[in-house]
């Protein structure tokens, strides 16, 4: 009897112990789900960079400009376009971009035994005559891009398409770029300014720029042309004949110009001028084959320079001949002389014509 008791009284204490460790449980799970709810979310703080960024602007590129499929401003949709390819020499055939620019006739094959007779003459241009105007006519416009004859020269020799360019007309020394450059401009420093070089002053950009002179000869200064061509007679087909060799540009010295007195006033005059280069005209063909001459008459017109050099379309006055008597120059033969030696310039002129009629005649 006495250990039925016991085993009651053992069950009931371990009865009302698991309960008690159930409460605990439950609330210290409440505890917890409650603390869980209570705190509060972390703040996300971001830092600010303190160095600074270089963002890389990606340049859009260029648009590409639409050929053209005539060298006629009246048919050009976008004028960028127009003188874009214009300067290419190309335009639009169909779905192909083919060249637009012109080949010089070649000039044909002269055996030594085919010249019966010839003589080589030396001329002047004056491009103040009205007839010789075009040669000097200098214009980059949108219907035409005419340019004088000397800058046109003067660009492409800088340019290296003429590479035939001399001292002389004898065609003996050879001129560089550089070497035009130097006759064509020539930089002169002032008095003052060399001064306060030699005293070992500090010189500005302001005072270099003050103090320095630069003399050149444009475009505008140069007014006179000289030519050096050959009259012969063909005799396969008994014609008189004529071949241009060199062509030169005539302008003011700058080494003179920049020779001045005390009181400021140049030396040099400015119409005494020199040779500035010689170009051998058939190196210089393409170049002028493709540029075309200023005709007030109709703008869109596509006569260019080797065309009216070849045939002679320009007024001039000859200073120069092999005749053998000397060195063929009219003024050293005939000094002081203005009048007499245009009579002369004009009995070379009939004298040439009469190489031609001589040939019929027995």
């Amino acid at each position: 009897m006495k250990k039925i008791l016991i085993l009651l009284l053992a069950l009931s204490v371990f009865s009302v112990d698991a309960q008690t460790k159930k409460r605990a449980t439950k609330k210290t799970a409440k505890k917890t789900t409650v603390a869980k709810k209570e705190t509060p979310a972390a703040e996300v703080v971001t830092s600010t960079p303190t160095t600074n960024v270089n963002i890389e602007v990606t340049p859009q590129p260029k648009e590409e400009l639409e050929p053209i499929n005539s060298l006629s401003i009246l048919n050009a949709k976008s004028p960028e376009a127009f003188r874009v390819y214009r300067d290419m020499g190309k335009v639009k055939k169909g779905d192909s971009i083919v060249s637009s620019r012109n080949v010089p006739l070649s000039y044909g094959y002269i055996d030594e035994k085919d010249v019966l007779r010839s003589m080589v003459i030396w001329e002047i241009i004056d491009m103040n005559e009205k007839i010789n105007q075009p040669f000097y006519h200098n214009a980059d416009g949108i219907v035409s891009s005419n340019k004088s004859l000397y800058q046109l020269l003067i660009e492409n020799i800088m340019s290296g398409k003429i590479k035939e360019v001399y001292d002389d007309e004898m065609f003996m020394t050879k001129l560089s770029p550089e070497a035009i450059k130097q006759r064509l401009s020539i930089t002169k420093e002032s008095d003052w300014l060399i001064d306060k070089r030699n005293a070992g002053e500090k010189l500005t950009p302001e005072d270099i720029k003050a103090g320095t002179d630069v003399i050149e000869t444009k475009t505008e200064n140069v007014k006179l042309l000289k030519i050096k061509g050959m009259w012969y007679v063909d005799r396969r087909d008994g014609q008189m004949k004529y071949r241009l060799l060199g062509i030169a540009a005539m302008g003011p010295d700058p080494t003179m110009m920049a020779e001045k007195t005390a009181d400021g006033v140049s030396l040099g005059n400015k119409d005494e001028l020199i040779d500035l280069f010689w170009v051998f005209y058939p190196d210089a063909r393409e170049v002028l084959a493709n540029s075309v001459v200023f005709n007030n008459r109709n703008l869109s017109s596509d006569l260019t320079y080797d065309d009216i050099l070849n045939a002679r379309r320009f007024s001039s006055i000859i200073y120069k001949s092999d005749n053998g008597l000397g060195t063929g120059i009219i003024k050293d033969y005939i000094p002081n002389d203005a009048e007499e030696q245009l009579e002369e310039s004009d009995r070379i002129k009939n004298q040439i014509l009469e190489m031609e009629n001589d040939m019929w005649n027995y």
